[in-house]
């Protein structure tokens, strides 16, 4: 989706940026795992298809993606007049977070779906983070007024991650696919748990 080619959101412990080419390599490397590919219910892709996904997620108006950057690394470069080097920015890669407009009955509804890729990123609330802040940013942008998660039956981690932090319910589950589906709807007086800054992904990151 274009509306997001040039936000970057900072939040206290990730730094969400749109997904670039130059991101494409690792993000490749990442779904070349059995159990990455397992909990996101992917199939692997040759690395040209995944740069036409890439591509995809770019112009396509039903679907937006960050990639979540793990924010320590970067604090003392962001704080710097110079923007950021590609280099930092691929070592700080630790996941992405999705959402997709996919609900053609309510145009106010998104799907979520969220990866930390990087096994030492992982239990440490980078995925809740993500989601707070990608929430924040669909309710004011988007003016999104429910969300929908599927969750594979026998992904624990994530269905706690949904439920008893996000307080997203139940509202169907299908044997055959072995997934359950969540939803929240966002409260009228809604204010975000995380402080999130919108900065301007161009000025503050290398795009040469």
């Amino acid at each position: 989706m274009k509306l997001n080619e040039d936000v970057a959101l900072l939040t206290d412990k990730l730094v969400l940026v749109p997904y670039e080419p130059h991101h494409v390599p690792k993000y490749h490397s990442w779904m070349q795992s059995s159990e990455l590919l397992e909990q996101t219910a992917s199939e692997p892709l040759p690395l040209d298809q995944e740069y036409e996904m890439q591509q995809s997620w770019r112009e396509d108006n039903d679907k937006l993606t960050f990639i979540l950057l793990q924010r320590e690394p970067l604090a003392e470069l962001i704080a710097q007049p110079e923007p950021v080097g590609r280099e930092h920015e691929i070592a700080a890669m630790i996941g992405d977070v999705n959402l997709f407009l996919n609900d053609p009955d309510d145009e106010h509804c998104g799907e979520l779906e969220v990866m930390v890729a990087e096994g030492s990123a992982r239990r440490q609330g980078f995925g809740l983070e993500a989601l707070r802040a990608m929430i924040a940013y669909c309710v004011t942008e988007l003016k999104l007024k429910r969300f929908t998660v599927k969750i594979g039956m026998k992904n624990a981690g994530s269905i706690h991650l949904f439920t008893e932090k996000l307080g997203f319910q139940e509202i169907s589950r299908s044997e055959v696919f072995e997934e359950i589906t969540y939803e929240w709807h966002v409260p009228i007086n809604y204010a975000s748990p995380i402080e999130v800054t919108t900065l301007s992904y161009q000025q503050q990151f290398s795009t040469a």
